[in-house]
């Protein structure tokens, strides 16, 4: 993190400077908060209004909204994303020097790039592969015979269990377990015969595993997740799911078994999916959706209901109850109507 002029974040932007290009700018901040020395963004019309009081040393804004203000400004084609992309350089995250902490554990056949960094506590099993660049930090373990390709990072206490692969530019926050084993039992006169869960975990390249986020081995095939994907903390992603390139999928997932998602997904929070479906490319899930069936069209899909006040939930809720009792009550007041009107005819389905 080091301070930098807008006239070179215009540079790395491809942005159009308006105002002082020698101003310095040490920090980034919301439009509210924002003070001298900081950068701040209008991604949103909603905020717009606060272009007239916002402290920030400049804004990152598009061409629209550029004969609003008038400070200094780096005008983009879209706020938000050159926002993302300039707030790596501002990031406080400490840069790990290469090197294995004496604390820290590798066993003889295990592989280290030069270029790694071992943190203390950490294990690195047997046969494991740390590439060039990448960072465990303290109190990880990573697996027999697995492999985390370079640039890499591994957040504290991540869990990589045997024969997980990780690809290039993976981040996986602290606590996420990754190739634990799978939930499968076979029924025997009522008591449950553990599987053994045999198959891998595959992860793509640039992919991002949130906080305490689970995933499990296959039983037999690996579990898989694309180039790309992002997944938020506490996701729950069971055997043999395959997850495609691109696809997001928000805090407190839970996918059961062999699901199959497509690419560039996005699934909201609190979603639940059954085993054994799946879900075409280019699919948006809104949040606490319950998916039982496989979709195969693109698209928007939802179900539950959304707030309201709780007296009508409750009325609302009672009367579903009742809609059985309505529908045949409906049913048999439209037979009762076609006996005494010729021609009528029942419209319900049932």
């Amino acid at each position: 993190m080091t301070d930098v002029t807008l006239a070179r974040l215009a540079e790395k932007l491809g942005a159009r400077l308006v105002g002082n290009g020698e101003k310095v700018i040490h920090g980034l901040a919301t439009l509210q908060d924002a003070g001298p020395g900081q950068l701040s963004f209008l991604a949103n019309s909603r905020y717009r209004k606060m272009l007239g009081t916002t402290g920030a040393e400049a804004v990152l804004l598009k061409e629209v909204d550029a004969a609003d203000y008038a400070g200094n400004a780096l005008v983009v084609d879209d706020p938000y994303l050159a926002y993302a992309r300039i707030s790596h350089h501002f990031d406080p995250k400490p840069r790990k020097a290469p090197g294995i902490h004496p604390s820290a554990f590798v066993a003889e056949d295990a592989q280290v790039d030069p270029g790694a960094s071992i943190g203390p506590g950490a294990v690195i099993d047997s046969g494991a592969v740390i590439g060039a660049g990448v960072t465990v930090e303290a109190l990880c373990y990573v697996g027999a015979r697995s492999r985390i390709g370079q640039g890499g990072w591994l957040g504290p206490r991540v869990t990589l269990y045997h024969d997980v692969i990780v690809g290039e530019r993976v981040s996986i926050q602290g606590g996420a377990v990754i190739g634990s084993e799978g939930f499968g039992f076979a029924n025997e006169k009522g008591q449950w015969q553990k599987i053994a869960q045999i198959g891998g975990v595959v992860i793509g390249d640039d992919v991002e595993v949130g906080a305490n986020t689970t995933i499990d081995r296959g039983a037999l095939s690996s579990t898989t997740i694309g180039n790309g994907v992002k997944l938020d903390n506490q996701i729950q992603i069971a055997h043999n799911v395959q997850i495609g390139d691109h696809t997001a999928i928000a805090a407190c997932v839970g996918i059961s078994g062999s699901t199959r998602i497509g690419k560039y997904c996005t699934i909201a929070g609190g979603v639940g999916m059954v085993g054994h479906i799946e879900i075409c490319d280019n699919v948006f899930i809104s949040g606490m959706t319950m998916v039982t069936r496989s979709v195969t069209e693109p698209g928007a899909y939802s179900s539950g209901t959304a707030i309201q006040p709780a007296a009508e939930w409750r009325k609302c809720a009672a009367r579903f109850r009742q809609l059985d009792t309505m529908f045949k009550r409906v049913q048999q007041l439209e037979k009762e109507l076609s006996a005494v009107t010729p021609g009528a005819s029942g419209s319900s389905e049932s």
